[in-house]
């Protein structure tokens, strides 16, 4: 199978670029443009197209990219001196999770200590007042100088008063307090729950980890409001721009969700990134009559239904992935599968015949192994032209034979190289060797014909993370992991924007900045590519444009 993230740059564009390439018509006659960019360094983002110092933009499409002559092929509404500042494409991250959030919530992202993460939830208890539930998103013991994961004990002393329940960057465990835990009549009694694990510590008594299933007490959670869910998923969309995200796939939601989706697209749409969303899936029928209504009055280029997600297994910061050979130093386990394996083959093959694309969630080997094999079996008996299946994550590197399987038959991958950079706490705890070195492969299933978009899945957002660790992959640790699977910058670039472009069916209109497209870009004071890889990771953006027009600006 050929790669065809390295498609190269199409007929329509050479043509466009073919007019300007003479000497250009005189002044009455010269093209009339809305916007003329010039003096910059423009990467187009295409195997094989020019790049050069000015491109012009029309009704929001590129009109045509190339040298400082140019210039005077056209007449602008706005010329912009970019004063050698770089522009390329803007990123499209096919796999990510923008969330809504009550009043109740903590932001734990930033937090770098368990006595920060206390003091916060200690405030966030004074504000709301005994009772009421606190939840919060981010913390990670890799980021935290105590070196340890927070436990019941410390959530405890921050707020007796309030159930506590904070979910672990990755989403695939949580911290309760002793509230929380008394709410959902969780004790040392509690059998384990199926596809989960609730934790003891040293002591024998409960932590108030919980991983996989924390929804046994997020259920006891009273749900925000419509007015704070759509204030604040309209702010989360916001906050893309920044991180020069035009475009977004949103990779987990409830049909009964797409209302407020809708609501803020519809008002709102033109000044967001482009969203896509992952839905889970209801049943064949149900989904057929949500399809048939789902684009009624909204604007496709802006909002989107994208793959079904389906979980085939869970995470390492559980750790609960399913691999082949046991977890280092704990004796024979190997995480699970959500869905007994005839029961996950049998939906795979009950969504491809229904005629949707899927994007599936596989994270250890032995998942990667049984998903790719069900979806090729699904793909041989109801063939589909252009289905563009895709694997989630792919984090363990499985055999030659499931990539070579993979790449007969079309199955792509939605990577996150920055994993290896914010998690490789948890995989030198958990892996060990080659598996270890070669957690989210990159290069090698591309030498293997397999289509790869490079995505963040929130962990962090900010592409620039996910650069720097597909180019040296290294850990948050300074360690190397699996150097042979690095891949250069301007190929990094190109599966974060074409990469997720191709993954949503619109490569033809986004993903490079070459003549006929819609003019989706970011600015930059420096060239990438020119730059040591460290300084990646402190690399802003400067301007976020979508479709000929500025969305954001960073403020000097």
């Amino acid at each position: 199978m050929t790669d065809r993230s390295l498609k190269p740059w199409g007929r329509h564009a050479l043509l466009t670029v073919l007019l300007f390439l003479g000497a250009c018509t005189p002044e009455p006659s010269k093209t009339r443009v809305d916007l003329l960019l010039t003096n910059g360094v423009i990467i187009p983002g295409a195997p094989g197209a020019p790049g050069g110092n000015v491109m012009a933009v029309k009704e929001g499409r590129i009109v045509a990219v190339g040298g400082p002559e140019l210039a005077d092929c056209f007449i602008a509404t706005v010329t912009r001196d970019l004063e050698g500042q770089t522009v390329l494409p803007g990123f499209d991250d096919v796999h990510s999770h923008i969330h809504s959030y009550a009043r109740r919530y903590i932001p734990l992202q930033k937090i770098t200590s368990i006595e920060a993460l206390k003091g916060a939830v200690q405030a966030k208890a004074e504000a709301l007042g005994p009772g009421e539930w606190i939840t919060g998103y981010g913390w990670s013991e890799d980021a935290l100088t105590e070196g340890r994961k927070p436990h019941r004990d410390d959530l405890d002393e921050a707020a007796p008063d309030n159930p506590v329940l904070l979910t672990r960057a990755g989403g695939h465990s949580a911290v309760a307090n002793s509230a929380a835990l008394d709410l959902g009549e969780i004790t040392l009694a509690t059998p384990q729950p199926e596809g989960g694990v609730i934790e003891r510590g040293e002591d024998g008594r409960l932590n108030g980890i919980i991983r996989e299933r924390q929804d046994l007490l997020a259920q006891y959670i009273p749900p925000p409001t419509q007015e704070e869910l759509k204030e604040s998923l309209t702010a989360s969309l916001e906050a893309l721009l920044p991180l020069g995200i035009t475009a977004v796939t949103h990779a987990s939601e409830r049909l009964e969700r797409w209302p407020l989706w809708r609501e803020i697209y519809q008002e709102r749409g033109a000044r967001l990134p482009r969203a896509r969303v992952q839905m889970h899936w209801e049943g064949t029928e149900a989904m057929a009559r949500f399809k048939a209504s789902a684009h009624e009055g909204l604007d496709t280029d802006r909002l989107s239904l994208g793959a079904i997600k389906i979980f085939a297994d869970g995470g390492f910061t559980g750790p609960a992935a399913f691999t082949k050979a046991p977890y280092k130093d704990m004796d024979d386990y190997r995480g699970y599968l959500n869905l007994p394996e005839e029961e996950l083959r049998a939906l795979v093959d009950e969504v491809h015949r229904a005629g949707w694309q899927m994007g599936i969630h596989a994270i250890g080997d032995a998942a990667i192994e049984i998903t790719a094999d069900a979806l090729a079996k699904a793909i041989e008996a109801t063939p589909r032209n252009n289905h563009r299946h895709y694997l989630n994550h792919f984090s363990m590197r499985p055999s030659d034979e499931t990539m070579a399987q993979m790449a007969a038959h079309g199955i792509a991958i939605a990577q996150q190289p920055n994993f290896t950079y914010t998690l490789a706490g948890r995989y030198s705890t958990y892996l060990d060797g080659w598996r270890l070195a070669h957690n989210n492969p990159v290069k090698s299933p591309i030498d293997a014909g397999i289509f790869v978009a490079l995505s963040s899945d929130i962990l962090p957002i900010g592409p620039m993370v996910g650069l720097y660790a597909a180019v040296t992959r290294k850990g948050m640790d300074g360690v190397v992991y699996g150097a042979d699977e690095a891949i250069p910058l301007e190929e990094a670039l190109h599966r974060y924007s074409y990469g997720g472009a191709w993954l949503a069916f619109r490569e033809e209109d986004r993903g490079q900045l070459v003549p006929g497209q819609l003019a989706d870009f970011i600015m930059l004071k420096r060239d990438p590519r020119s730059l040591d890889p460290d300084a990646l990771l402190t690399l802003p953006v400067e301007e976020t444009w979508i479709q000929g027009e500025r969305l954001w600006q960073r403020s000097p």
